[in-house]
């Protein structure tokens, strides 16, 4: 289990190694994205709070990076942060998700991408459910849902 700790440490000293990675110029995963998943995933934006699909998406199954498919979440760590975006409480494996400290607003946030293709999926924070105590806040563009 990760802990706010261990987010911090691999922020901050470097994250676990991928099982595998997969890297692309912007114009190939232009061809393969839609304009607004090109633009949250590869470009770090944001989308706008209660409008992704997968906020209330909650049956079982995995949640996969919508630019390479690494599996990154699982649905039974799923739950509703009352946010407006997806919450997990734990990625699927610890070499699963990268961690970067992001000073780009005003407070230092931790953001949280696919560490297989490095795509922005959002951040993560230490308001969460016990036992991790983890809110990982992902964009719906970023990943898919796989029954």
């Amino acid at each position: 289990m990760i802990y706010w700790n261990d987010v911090i440490k691999f922020a901050k000293e470097g994250n676990p190694t991928p099982d595998r990675r997969v890297e692309k110029l912007d114009a190939e995963w232009q061809e393969m994205l839609s304009p607004e998943q090109f633009r949250i995933a590869r470009k770090k934006g944001t989308e706008r709070r209660f409008t992704g699909e997968l906020c209330k998406v909650y049956e079982p199954g995995k949640y996969a990076c919508i630019c390479c498919n690494t599996q990154l979440f699982d649905s039974s760590v799923k739950y509703d942060s009352g946010t407006g975006w997806p919450s997990f409480s734990q990625p699927i494996q610890e070499n699963a998700i990268k961690y970067e400290l992001d000073d780009s607003l005003s407070r230092t946030r931790v953001e949280v991408m696919c560490n297989t293709c490095d795509a922005h999926l959002g951040h993560v924070f230490k308001y969460g459910p016990k036992p991790s105590g983890l809110r990982y806040c992902v964009n719906s563009e970023s990943i898919k849902f796989i029954n």
